[in-house]
C-alpha cells in the first residue's frame, strides 16, 4: 500500500510539475497579488501575533515576500523553515527535520542565501542566535521536551492542492512532521496554504494522502478566492 501511494503521490507531482513549466512569470505573479491580497484580509491573518510563512522558490509557486514584509510591518514575530539532519534520529524519527526559526526584519530577509531550489535560506551560522517558534533559540534537534511557545499562523507550500483541503508536499515530509510535533506540544497552528490555480486539482480528482498527512483549514488560490474547511 505504502509502495503504490508514494507511485501516486510521484505521479502527481510530475504531472504539476509539467504543468507549472508552461506558466509565465507574468502570470505567476498576477496570481500572486490575488492570494496575497486574501491573505492579509482574513481575521486569523489580523489576529495572528506569531506567525510562520514559507519563503518562496524563484518560479512555480505562490511567492510570499509581500506577506513577509506586511507580517514584520504589522508588529508580528515571523518564523521561517530552516532544514538539518538530526545528529542522532530516535526511533520514528525522520533523518531531517524543520524547524521554524525567527526573522528579524527585512534587511535580515534581504541577506538570506538562496539554497540549491533557489529558496532564501538562512545562514548556519546566524542560527544560534536566532530564536526558535518553540521558544528557546537555535534549533531543536528534534527534542520537544522543554517546549514555551507555539504558533497562530503557518502559511503552507504545496506541490497540489484539493477541494477537501489536502495537501500534496514536495516529497520530504517536513511540514507534516513539524505539525505532528506542534500538535503534541502546543495549540495546533490555523493551516492556511497558498496555490496556484494549476496546483488545485479539478473537484474530481483529490490529493494522495495517508495517515500521517495533515490537511488545511483554509486555502486561498491564484484568482484570489478563499476556501475554507
Amino acid at each position: 500500500m505504502a509502495a503504490s501511494l508514494a507511485a501516486v503521490k510521484k505521479e502527481v507531482r510530475k504531472k504539476i510539475r509539467d504543468i507549472l513549466k508552461e506558466l509565465p512569470e507574468a502570470a505567476a505573479a498576477s496570481q500572486t497579488s490575488n492570494a496575497t491580497k486574501t491573505l492579509l484580509a482574513m481575521p486569523e491573518y489580523k489576529a495572528a501575533r506569531r506567525i510562520s510563512v514559507y519563503l518562496s522558490m524563484p518560479g512555480g509557486e505562490i511567492s510570499t515576500s509581500s506577506i513577509v514584509c506586511d507580517a514584520l510591518d504589522q508588529g508580528k514575530k515571523v518564523f521561517i523553515p530552516y532544514t538539518y539532519n538530526l545528529r542522532e534520529p530516535e526511533e520514528g524519527q525522520p533523518k531531517s527535520i524543520m524547524d521554524m526559526v525567527e526573522l528579524q526584519s527585512m534587511n535580515d530577509f534581504d541577506t538570506l542565501k538562496p539554497d540549491k531550489w533557489g529558496i532564501p535560506t538562512p545562514g548556519k551560522d546566524s542560527i544560534s542566535s536566532r530564536a526558535n517558534c518553540f521558544g528557546g533559540t537555535g534549533i531543536t534537534n528534534g527534542d520537544i521536551s522543554n517546549i514555551s511557545e507555539g504558533l497562530d499562523l503557518i502559511v503552507m507550500p504545496g506541490m497540489a492542492f484539493d477541494s477537501s483541503f489536502g495537501r500534496l508536499g514536495h516529497g520530504k515530509g517536513f511540514y507534516d512532521y513539524f505539525l505532528t510535533r506542534c500538535h503534541n506540544v502546543s495549540h495546533m497552528p490555523f493551516r492556511v496554504g497558498l496555490s496556484l490555480t494549476e496546483q488545485f486539482l479539478p473537484p474530481n480528482e483529490s490529493v494522495p494522502m495517508d495517515s500521517s498527512d495533515y490537511r488545511l483549514d483554509a486555502l486561498i488560490t491564484g484568482d484570489g478566492a478563499l476556501h475554507r474547511a
